[in-house]
């Protein structure tokens, strides 16, 4: 009788002919004895919580039916009111459904029964990382922080990595990033081009129009008649012959750098001035202040075109393509990527952006300072209807629609404890430091432009008067210079040689800025250390103060001395040059404590005793006694000084870090190790020369 019973439940379930005469009407259906047990069980909430369990564990080993939405009903087959519902949802599905089985099981019933689109198919558990390239630009920075906020939101786990414009297609081709959504063409396709026709990057979809990316000057130096390309050269001295770009190695640096090497506009003897876009804005705040007038990149959408009343320059229709540089932004990503992951290729297929949201999203990370993914979360808050258009025919990482799911989720709450409770109450450090910055700079600007003025005097001097010399004599002076210190055949030979090979590389101008940098700031890190060292020598409180300052000084990451520096004195040499001081002043300060602490006390005592002066003492004794230990401390501070050369160069201070930076930025190997070697042997010559004599030497 059991086994009749089933039989005839089966298939009523499978047939929807039967479905009416199945239904139990107005009566209590009654089981025999023997069944009995089996349908209390089955009228138990939790028998009926583990039968469907148990079929959805079926159904994701395989054993599932492939049609999705009839699986509850055929697992379910003891119980006769599963299958109506089942069957109205058959009836309700599309015709134009997909059959494909793998995409079939990913679209639910429900997403289906609402009307989305069916189109959606799960991505593998190889997906649910995305890798992501950010160039470091605020609207590329705004853009990955929306897509990949929005993916973490229905269940991915995106990275994102910051590198140049170059090594992000040769990432792409060697399949370490996925996507990059700051393709902005045709100012990048150069750098696109051969990856694209060899197919290891993909274009998927323009996701931004109507931008632009040229020159532009402040309005009042527009109004003054600087209106083309071709007016540039006019206002040559106004400008100290001056164009401020961003990091070196960018496709429109290399734009500028192709112009002015071309001599185009007769603009061959200006300077691209190459730091970053942050670096680029502060020198045009400085200017538009001071109402200086100023030839940089600029760009559209981006905050400074709400910030700045600028004009954009006519002209460069050569240089960075017609309408003002018109450019399209484009999506790509790495070969086979939407093929392995179709889930979040529809998203990217969705995603277009508008200049007004790009602008929205950037004025809140430069102007209200909030981190990218904290402006990305409420820009999406405040536009669900872009967010739902996006998300249109996407599922979330466990196969679900993500718009309803998105829709409907319910905010995590927020975790409590000790730690919440401290992380919730930060001291307001950074805010502070931001807060007397912005002071200094608004009360003490007499005071650091004199600064500036002197200090740009003082380098641009020195480099004037070693670019006088002629390479063969100045290379010659060096020679004879390293065997009058050290008494070396070999080292005066080696010196010649190297320098000459620095010429012969195409690097001896940079050579030079770098070697007018290091020899101030080192000059400039032994005036005040050496003077601190013996203080503090004699005095162990003095000491004891200063130990923890000078350990700040030599562990703070050198970057963070840019920050301020930056802001304070603006681009070029003068930030560079007090940023390596500040990096290489504790060593002539430790060293020289060292060395007067050092010196022997029966040498002091019989100086006391045959009537010397404190003064006496210092010069005649101390210093004597300590001399190598301060030269160590000073041979130190060179090699400091020079360790700085390629990080000074992120604030426009030149030099031969200016070359390494670009070679970074645009993969181009060779240059690399030409700059990097150059930079190594300038370093064994000052240190040769430099270093103090070894006991026993003789003369």
């Amino acid at each position: 009788m059991l086994s009749a019973n089933n039989s005839l439940l089966n298939a009523c379930s499978r047939s929807e002919s039967l479905i009416q005469s199945c239904r139990p009407v107005g009566r209590v259906v009654k089981f025999p004895w023997p069944a009995r047990p089996l349908a209390r069980l089955l009228r138990h909430r939790f028998a009926l919580i583990a039968v469907l369990a148990l079929s959805a564990l079926l159904q994701a080993a395989g054993a599932a039916p492939a049609d999705a939405s009839a699986a509850p009903a055929n697992a379910l087959t003891s119980l006769p009111t599963a299958a109506p519902a089942n069957a109205e949802l058959r009836a309700n599905a599309p015709l134009d459904a997909p059959t494909n089985t793998s995409a079939s099981t990913a679209i639910s019933a429900p997403a289906k029964a609402a009307g989305e689109s069916p189109t959606g198919v799960r991505d593998p558990a190889s997906c649910q990382v995305a890798r992501f390239s950010d160039v470091g630009w605020t609207d590329v920075t705004s853009t990955t922080a929306v897509v990949t906020q929005l993916l973490r939101s229905i269940g991915y786990s995106p990275t994102v990595t910051v590198l140049s414009v170059p090594v992000t297609f040769a990432s792409m081709a060697n399949n370490d990033i996925d996507v990059f959504l700051g393709n902005w063409m045709p100012a990048q396709a150069g750098d696109r081009a051969r990856y694209v026709k060899d197919g290891s990057v993909v274009v998927i979809r323009a996701n931004l129009t109507g931008a632009k990316y040229t020159l532009a000057v402040p309005a009042y130096t527009y109004a003054a008649g600087l209106h083309d390309f071709s007016d540039i050269q006019r206002f040559a001295p106004a400008l100290k012959n001056s164009i401020y770009g961003i990091e070196p190695g960018n496709d429109g640096n290399r734009h500028v750098l192709d112009m002015l090497k071309q001599n185009m506009f007769g603009l061959g003897g200006f300077k691209l001035v190459e730091s970053s876009e942050q670096g680029m804005l502060s020198q045009v705040e400085r200017a538009y202040r001071d109402k200086q007038p100023i030839v940089f990149l600029a760009w559209d959408p981006h905050p400074m075109n709400m910030r700045f009343d600028l004009k954009y320059l006519s002209g460069g229709d050569a240089v960075f393509g017609p309408n003002y540089g018109g450019a399209i932004i484009y999506t790509v990503t790495r070969r086979g990527y939407t093929a392995q992951c179709p889930n979040v290729g529809r998203l990217l297929t969705n995603i277009k952006f508008t200049l007004r949201g790009e602008s929205e999203m950037m004025a809140a990370i430069l102007d209200r300072h909030e981190a990218p993914e904290i402006a990305a979360t409420e820009w999406l808050k405040a536009n669900p209807t872009v967010t739902k258009a996006w998300l249109d025919g996407v599922l979330t990482f466990d196969g679900r629609p993500a718009a309803s799911t998105l829709a409907h989720a319910v905010p995590p709450p927020r975790p409590g404890g000790f730690e919440q409770w401290v992380v919730s109450h930060k001291i307001p450090l950074g805010d502070a430091i931001a807060v007397a910055i912005d002071y200094i700079k608004a009360h003490g600007t007499f005071l650091f432009d004199g600064i500036s003025i002197a200090i740009r005097t003082v380098v641009d001097g020195l480099t004037g008067l070693l670019r006088a010399l002629p390479a063969p004599a100045l290379i010659l002076a060096f020679a004879v210079l390293a065997w009058v210190l050290r008494r070396s055949l070999p080292l005066a030979a080696f010196v010649a040689l190297a320098l000459l090979f620095i010429l012969n590389q195409g690097y001896w101008e940079a050579t030079l800025e770098t070697l007018s940098l290091v020899i101030v700031a080192t000059l400039a890190s032994a005036a005040i250390g050496v003077p601190l060292g013996i203080a503090a020598a004699h005095r162990p409180r003095l000491f004891a103060a200063m130990r923890p300052v000078l350990d700040l000084m030599q562990t703070l990451p050198t970057f963070v001395y840019l920050i301020p520096t930056l802001v304070l004195f603006g681009l070029g040499v003068v930030p560079g040059l007090i940023s390596t001081v500040i990096f290489a002043l504790p060593a002539p300060i430790r060293l020289t404590h060292l060395g007067i602490s050092s010196v022997p006390k029966p040498l002091l005592e019989a100086g006391e005793a045959f009537g010397a002066t404190p003064m006496q003492l210092l010069w005649k004794v101390e210093l004597p006694s300590a001399s190598s230990t301060i030269v160590a401390g000073i041979t130190q501070c060179i090699m400091l000084s020079l360790s700085m050369v390629v990080i000074a160069a992120l604030v426009g201070a030149g030099g031969l870090g200016v070359p390494v930076v670009r070679a970074l930025n645009s993969v181009q190997i060779g240059m690399g190790f030409e700059s990097g070697f150059t930079i190594v042997l300038l370093a064994i010559i000052l240190d040769r020369m430099s270093r103090p004599k070894e006991r026993g030497t003789s003369q």
